[in-house]
């Protein structure tokens, strides 16, 4: 069956997995909700509400997933994102992160996930790279329409993505 695409075709598909799986299911919840009556229907609702949920989702990481091979490999573990590049790397725990930027003047455009006193830059096509939607969505008051909006944007400057809510001090 992969010979009947042609592989830009294949890749397209690919990263539209989620919304294609979301529109499956909720077609088939739209299918039980219609034509069948009872416990079925309730459930068919349901199944299409879920389904338009993962739509909604996917579309969001479909916009985030970035063409091409980026240099390095990115791994998350437990809050910490791990990224192993050709000339750089390192590791960061996201609840020290305090600033997320996006530098698109950079070939290809890279995260920076600063702490402070340490950045870590990572390339958006990097592989493991479409981990960072979830991993980002995990930081506070973090605007993911907003972060899509600048990463799909045609600015080539660096900008704040994100900025960590100052913390309230009891005395």
């Amino acid at each position: 069956m992969a010979e009947l695409l042609r592989p830009e075709a294949r890749a397209m598909l690919w990263r539209g997995r989620e919304v294609i799986a979301g529109l499956a299911v909720a077609g088939l919840g739209l299918w039980w909700a219609l034509t069948s009556f009872g416990i079925l229907q309730w459930l068919g609702w349901l199944l299409a509400a879920l389904g338009g949920g993962l739509v909604v989702g996917g579309i969001q990481r479909w916009r985030f997933r970035q063409e091409g091979r980026g240099p390095g490999i990115v791994r998350i573990d437990e809050g910490r994102v791990a990224y192993m590049g050709p000339l750089t790397g390192g590791t960061v725990d996201l609840d020290a992160v305090t600033r997320l930027r996006l530098d698109r003047s950079a070939r290809p455009a890279h995260w920076l996930l600063e702490t402070g006193s340490e950045v870590l830059a990572i390339p958006v096509t990097a592989d493991g790279a479409e981990a960072l939607f979830d991993a980002f969505a995990a930081l506070p008051g973090l605007k993911r329409g907003r972060m899509l909006e600048l990463l799909n944007g045609t600015g080539r400057d660096a900008v704040t993505v994100w900025t960590r809510p100052a913390r309230l001090t009891v005395v």
